[in-house]
């Protein structure tokens, strides 16, 4: 399916027709080029490599400055590879905005802001223990009782406690663009987007 490559720049607000206000994401996206398509004959499966944000050449290897080159681009920050993208492209050529249209559905894929290690009221949403008396000293954000006693002696796999929480791949479905500006290379899509501000994003049709 066709996408593109950008960053998250930040949410902003615009008003629908109908006078509300419809919270955005304002995203950076594009241009990419074309730094290689993937051949049934010679790869086993057809797609294109869209290649976004430039990179210092000292930062780069020898052999990803020669991978870029054939391209006639220098080295990039970010690679992906999209399949079955509706438009015929050539290696070096351009993906812009203009691949999406106002009142188009996407898909925005980003990392999540990372938390670190957490509870369990902030990771997983338990509300606690209610209350202070009965003796309760410092107990109140607890996770209570694993669930474990003699039988079957062990906690089972998927129980929900406390550890990392963040940081992520997660995807947003179904995201209406609500404008367009080919100009500054910008979508504005219609909610939230996982990730924190400058963070990568990919946006699928």
């Amino acid at each position: 399916m066709s996408g593109i490559i950008g960053k998250k720049i930040g949410m902003t607000s615009v008003f629908a027709a109908d006078g509300a206000m419809v919270p955005c994401t304002v995203l950076e996206a594009g241009p990419c080029v074309v730094t290689q398509v993937r051949t049934k004959d010679k790869d086993g499966y057809e797609a294109i490599q869209l290649a976004y944000g430039d990179r210092k050449e000292k930062s780069s290897t020898k052999p990803a400055i020669g991978h870029f080159k054939k391209a006639g681009t220098g080295p990039k920050a970010k690679v992906t590879e999209f399949k079955r993208f509706n438009r015929e492209l050539q290696l070096g050529d351009l993906v812009d905005v203009t691949l999406f249209n106002e009142g188009d559905k996407v898909d925005v894929i980003g990392v999540t802001k990372g938390k670190g290690f957490q509870g369990v009221v902030k990771r997983h949403g338990f509300g606690g223990v209610g209350g202070q008396t009965h003796g309760q000293h410092n107990r109140l954000r607890a996770p209570g009782s694993l669930g474990a006693s003699s039988f079957p002696s062990r906690v089972f796999k998927g129980m929900r406690m406390a550890g990392q929480t963040g940081d992520v791949r997660r995807t947003a479905q179904n995201l209406q663009i609500v404008k367009v500006y080919p100009d500054q290379n910008l979508l504005v899509v219609k909610g939230s987007v996982p990730g924190a501000n400058g963070s990568w994003v990919l946006v699928r049709k």
